[in-house]
């Protein structure tokens, strides 16, 4: 089952937290709080589980080295899981497909998905510029949860 609705619905209750686990090269699991959304996949359609990540972090290094993840989402007692393969795009992980404002409008869908909204994008613009940030999307291979979607 790759339907996101669950994940989805669970984001906006708080903030789009979420939990994202990546590999470690010695197999241990590296995990952190992030804000996640759902949103289409910009280059080849479907639904995935995005976020933004700081240039130079853990979580690329981890995900360049073996570019799968699991991000979960919880409210009280409901969660969604995703487990999946990961695309990574930005300035450090270019795509032929995606130059430089897309990617900038990449960053503003993948920030608004996990429920963000800004008052100056400029400013956000120039910061996602300066910090190197990348888009993480995870495409769905597996999707478990114990809520109910409506």
């Amino acid at each position: 089952m790759n339907d996101l609705t669950a994940f989805a619905e669970l984001i906006p209750v708080d903030h789009g937290l979420c939990v994202l686990s990546t590999l470690r090269r010695d197999g241990g699991i590296q995990s952190s709080v992030v804000n996640a959304g759902v949103l289409e996949h910009p280059l080849r359609g479907g639904q995935v589980v995005g976020l933004v990540a700081i240039g130079g972090s853990r979580k690329l290094s981890n995900l360049r080295a073996d570019p799968r993840a699991t991000v979960v989402v919880r409210t009280g007692w409901q969660w969604a899981a995703v487990e999946g393969d990961v695309d990574i795009i930005g300035p450090d992980d270019p795509h032929p497909d995606v130059d430089g404002e897309a990617l900038r409008l990449l960053l503003r869908d993948v920030f608004s998905a996990a429920g963000g909204t800004h008052d100056d994008w400029d400013t956000y613009d120039r910061v996602m510029a300066q910090e190197r940030r990348a888009a993480v999307l995870v495409v769905p291979r597996r999707v478990y949860t114990n809520a109910q979607t409506s």
